[in-house]
């Protein structure tokens, strides 16, 4: 930009514009680099002999939101008070007719290197707060995003989720890993569900929740698990892995070793966790989308008395075999319909008493282990009943341990 033409539009601005020096300053970002927009006014004034200065306040275009600043960064912080965070990051909505008139501007200079009204406002506000509160402005990942409405000085905080990963076992057979609304009301409470809005009384996630709420602040929780087991089915040996997202938390810093404590005293012979950490939403992908091995133990039930040679060469045949599974009946509702293919790693009798089996089973993850053993009326093949000639059912199916985590 030459010197004759930066001088004609910075005439033309003043000439026909009531332009405060923040306002000015900010239509030539190359003019004085890493200078302030307002001390660019003030330059460029001096530097075309222009004697006339427009308090911010009578300004035309921002109509005084510039001088703002100072008060609009004491709001923020008071509000930012209660909460704990380590980096942050301001936005702004600004009244849409200061955008018309900024754009009008524009159109009529077609300048090149100019930055918008609400740029300035969002920087100058996060260079004052990290001053003052010594925290940082993070543009990729803040722990809080504040959204500052310019016109009503209003503001609103968007709270980035605080993770925890850890292990569960369950050893209840009543209760689901997550909350399951009623299926009546789905969750506005109702006759059916006792105005609980929930289908069943607690789950692993509002046990491990109820102790970690408080402690954080936050407003809502989900518990996003590597899989889940069947709510009648126990979840044993080295538990399962699962991160707790606390929403809106206002404490992100607490005792995991107490919480733990806390969680598994209270809810003895109901679930017990381990191995408790921080996490990031990173994690809850990786972990919704592992595939780990899984090996069962189950107690399953025949129509008649079990042939014990006949069913150790059943599980023998089970080894290393690929086995296709339909949707079966009872997820029908919530699954989509298509052929699973599953592979079955092992298959072991550990005890046979008349019409009763306990087997160990190795699997792949996802593969539905009650169908496995009864067949689901030919939706699994092979099947454990298919090869024994018998019907058998699943009674009991505990997991017991989740492999590659």
């Amino acid at each position: 930009m030459t010197e004759d033409f930066l001088g004609n539009q910075v005439q033309f601005l003043l000439k026909n514009y009531r332009i405060c020096d923040s306002c000015l300053g900010r239509f030539f970002r190359s003019v004085q680099k890493g200078v302030p927009n307002h001390q660019k006014g003030v330059f460029l004034r001096n530097k075309f002999h222009i004697s006339q200065q427009i308090p911010a306040a009578d300004c035309w275009l921002c109509e005084g939101l510039t001088s703002e600043i100072q008060q609009l960064s004491s709001l923020i912080a008071n509000q930012l008070q209660e909460y704990e965070y380590s980096t942050f990051l301001i936005g702004s909505k600004i009244d849409e007719e200061i955008v018309q008139k900024e754009e009008q501007l524009w159109s009529l200079l077609a300048p090149t290197d100019t930055e918008p009204l609400k740029m300035e406002i969002n920087r100058e506000i996060g260079k004052i707060l990290e001053n003052k509160l010594g925290k940082l402005v993070n543009f990729e990942d803040p722990d809080i995003m504040v959204i500052l409405d310019t016109s009503f000085h209003v503001l609103s905080l968007q709270i980035k989720s605080l993770y925890l990963y850890g292990r569960y076992k369950k050893f209840d057979r009543t209760i689901p890993q997550t909350k399951w609304p009623c299926r009546v009301c789905r969750g506005k409470g109702c006759k059916h569900c006792h105005d609980t809005g929930k289908l069943y009384e607690t789950s692993v996630e509002e046990i491990i929740a109820g102790k970690a709420l408080p402690l954080t602040k936050g407003t809502d929780e989900s518990l996003h698990g590597s899989g889940r087991e069947d709510i009648d089915a126990r979840m044993l040996g080295n538990g399962r892995p699962f991160v707790l997202e606390i929403k809106n938390p206002k404490i992100r810093t607490i005792d995991l070793d107490t919480l733990e404590q806390t969680v598994n005293s209270s809810s003895r012979n109901i679930i017990e966790i381990s191995s408790l950490r921080y996490s990031t939403k990173d994690e809850v992908a990786r972990i919704k989308a592992a595939e780990f091995q899984k090996t069962y133990r189950i107690l399953i039930e025949a129509t008649q008395v079990f042939h014990k040679e006949k069913l150790k060469k059943a599980c023998r045949t089970l080894r290393g075999t690929i086995i296709k599974q339909f949707t079966p009946t009872r997820v029908a509702h919530r699954r989509a319909n298509k052929v699973r293919e599953r592979k079955i790693y092992n298959c072991e009798v550990e005890s046979i008493e008349g019409t009763i089996a306990r087997l160990v089973i190795e699997t792949d993850s996802g593969t539905y282990i009650k169908e496995l053993v009864s067949g689901d009326n030919q939706k699994t093949t092979p099947s454990l009943s298919e090869l024994l000639g018998i019907p058998c059912v699943v009674k009991e199916l505990d997991v017991i341990e989740i492999k590659g985590e």
